[in-house]
């Protein structure tokens, strides 16, 4: 299907924590922190939306989101966040970012 991959590589970026930390900034962005809820209470990102990628009703759960908002997924470590962009990419998100490294690279404070 056209517009999934680009160059054989999913059709979201992937952003260093310096580019994701600019892009946030940006109006109406929605940041999704797709880790475990108990990962999510020990401390994430201000103004995250915590929805567990590897819930069964994770696809039901974004698919309440604005899709043509500016999206910026993360997770611990750049994995899950991964999967997590790659399904919101398929599932006809525009704009989706993916925080390379996660929060073990996120060198701001977390909130909890």
């Amino acid at each position: 299907m056209f517009g999934l991959f680009q160059g054989g590589s999913p059709a979201y970026k992937n952003l260093t924590p310096a580019q994701f930390s600019q892009a946030l900034r940006e109006p109406g962005a929605v940041l999704l922190d797709v880790r475990r809820p108990d990962e999510f209470a020990g401390g994430h990102l201000p103004g995250a939306v915590n929805i567990d990628v590897t819930a069964p009703d994770f696809a039901q759960r974004v698919a309440a989101l604005d899709k043509t908002k500016p999206t910026y997924v993360y997770c611990r470590s750049g994995a899950r966040s991964a999967t997590a962009a790659g399904q919101l990419t398929k599932s006809g998100f525009a704009h989706v970012s993916n925080l390379l490294g996660g929060v073990l690279d996120w060198p701001e404070k977390l909130v909890r």
